[in-house]
């Protein structure tokens, strides 16, 4: 049973390095993922968001990549060694985030290979010659078609938040991508959910895995208290600015649509909140200055769209909205696990009009029961 970093093979400078990032004890994934991917063995992780996976395959990577003689220092070839894929740019970049804030002090380098940046920087990191890799798969594709990357040196990939990967249509990517590295890798999966593209993924591309489930998949974190509004459409506005007045902690919005989430900013900076937006049509440098401050608290909400949903990682964020409801239930834990990470708790509040009574229906066919109705609320 490992109940603390001391229980796992881990290096000295790599315990102190773990506590200078601010964990104390293994989170349940960490705990069962660890040793198994130091030993080398296939993995398959099944974990929600905020369960600390990211830093279950960032350790041991690291780990291997540090240590004197370890298989992924010291077999032949010039190239990276770990590649982790992620299916958004704001992923890609927590991700290597952690490498950094984990790896720092070993001197490992790691490269960012994202969508929305220019090639040039990337071809200038790719040829100091990086360790790590982390990459959304569309950019990474390009390199490997303009052959401006090696793969074939790699001995680890990970895929993180592969279901969301095979969702936004990444598939042909991906597999041209697993397809150029070495037979012998060790790879890693990671998924929320376990649906039939990514079991198909797992039984073409990974080797007799040890599956890791933490939690009930695609269940919300238990933590998270739930809360359902019936609101007509032009009043869901008004019934924000009421929670965002009634609550003072860190916010963040969900809407179905860029339009709809830069209207919602508008209305809620007029009533004098500190509000920033996320979403594709913003440059890259704009979505990393909103997720800087909404992490640091220079701004208080943060309005999204799905497509930065797997993407945020904020402590203590205590309060998620879904001004419109998400099109999959999926889409819905992936939302409101945002809050009550770390074994925090939060609140997810979900506005709901007449015209959204189908993706409500779904929500509660998945979830097996009614979401909470608000004190008030009309059935």
């Amino acid at each position: 049973m490992v109940r603390s970093f001391t229980d796992l093979p881990l290096t000295p400078a790599m315990r102190d390095a773990i506590a200078g990032a601010g964990y104390s004890i293994p989170t349940p994934i960490q705990a069962q993922a660890i040793g198994s991917i130091l030993e080398g063995r296939d993995l398959i992780g099944c974990a929600q968001t905020g369960t600390g996976k990211t830093a279950a395959f960032t350790i041991p990577i690291i780990e291997l990549l540090a240590g004197a003689g370890s298989r992924l220092a010291a077999q032949g070839g010039s190239g990276p060694r770990a590649l982790v894929l992620a299916p958004t740019r704001e992923l890609a970049l927590q991700i290597a985030e952690a490498f950094d804030t984990l790896g720092g002090g070993h001197g490992i380098r790691t490269v960012v290979l994202i969508g929305g940046e220019p090639m040039g920087p990337q071809l200038n990191a790719l040829g100091k010659r990086p360790a790590v890799i982390v990459a959304t798969p569309g950019r990474l594709f390009d390199h490997v078609e303009r052959r401006t990357v090696s793969l074939g040196s790699l001995r680890i990939v990970v895929l993180d938040e592969a279901d969301r990967m095979l969702d936004m249509g990444f598939a042909p990517q991906v597999e041209r991508i697993l397809r150029v590295t070495p037979l012998d890798r060790q790879t890693l999966c990671f998924s929320a959910t376990m649906p039939l593209a990514v079991e198909k993924l797992v039984r073409q591309h990974l080797v007799r895995p040890m599956r890791v489930e933490v939690g009930v998949i695609a269940k919300p974190v238990a933590k998270v208290t739930q809360v359902l509004y019936r609101a007509e459409t032009q009043g869901k506005t008004p019934l924000l600015l009421r929670l965002l007045h009634e609550e003072r902690g860190r916010t963040l919005v969900f809407t179905r649509t860029k339009h709809r989430a830069d209207r919602v900013a508008r209305a809620v900076m007029a009533a004098g909140h500190r509000v920033t937006r996320l979403h594709a049509d913003r440059s890259m440098s704009q979505r990393r200055e909103a997720l800087d401050g909404f992490r640091s608290g220079r701004y208080r909400v943060l309005i999204a769209t799905d497509i930065a949903a797997r993407g945020i990682d904020v402590p203590e964020i205590t309060h998620v909205v879904n001004f419109d409801l998400p099109h999959t239930p999926e889409d819905y834990i992936h939302r409101i696990g945002r809050t009550a990470r770390a074994e925090a708790s939060g609140r997810a509040s979900s506005f709901a009009a007449p015209e959204e009574g189908d993706q409500l229906r779904a929500i509660e066919r998945h979830l097996g029961h009614p979401v909470p109705r608000a004190a008030g609320s009309l059935n």
